[in-house]
């Protein structure tokens, strides 16, 4: 093998490995069943009438066709909601570097409903730098609580022994286009949002 057919070799090695590291593939979580070779992934449930920041109403229609980050917060949590939500607010950052603002979309979930009305959701929301174009803030009433379990498959009650009064997840939540939930990560870590961030990437660079 001469020299050079050996360097054309090397280099053409070098270029299918990097490509192979390129390519990455999230997994899809929750359930699933097989119908006909067909595999059928677990949706997060379509949902109505919940209200935004504004006192709009709010329904699936707003992100669907859209990858989205949700979290679950209330305004008055001292504990880990703002560590949570200036996170969110990291992956905001990266959307509007990124010009993703097409593409992708936050969502902040109260789970203390009657108190966090639009207008005290609107505050925190400005409090925290949201761009309403990407992220939203919203009241779903008390369905938050099926919507966490049932939806996300994660956490939230109200709790008389939990700080604030209220029990919830720590867990951001990547959601693609389908309504498919892609990953869960750390919100109060800072090295896990990371990965959050390398895997919306990843997301991003998907073929459908």
């Amino acid at each position: 093998m001469t020299k050079r057919i050996l360097f054309l070799f090397v280099i053409s090695s070098v270029l299918i490995i990097s490509a192979c590291q390129d390519k990455c593939q999230l997994p899809f979580l929750g359930p699933h069943e097989v119908v006909a070779d067909d595999t059928i992934y677990y949706t997060i449930p379509k949902f109505y009438g919940w209200k935004n920041q504004n006192g709009d109403p709010f329904d699936f229609k707003k992100i669907e066709g859209k990858i989205f980050v949700a979290e679950f917060f209330f305004s008055q949590c001292k504990s880990i909601c703002p560590i949570m939500t200036s996170q969110m607010a990291r992956v905001q950052d990266e959307i509007i570097q990124n010009q993703w603002q097409s593409r992708v979309s936050l969502l902040s979930h109260t789970v203390d409903p009657l108190h966090d009305q639009p207008e005290v959701l609107k505050a925190y929301a400005k409090s925290h730098g949201a761009d309403f174009s990407i992220w939203t803030f919203v009241n779903a009433d008390t369905n938050v609580y099926q919507l966490a379990q049932k939806g996300y498959l994660l956490s939230a009650f109200p709790s008389d022994s939990a700080d604030g009064g209220f029990f919830h997840t720590d867990q951001l939540t990547l959601v693609d286009e389908h309504f498919r939930i892609r990953g869960y990560y750390d919100g109060t870590s800072t090295e896990s949002v990371d990965q959050l961030i390398k895997d919306l990437k990843c997301l991003m660079q998907e073929e459908h």
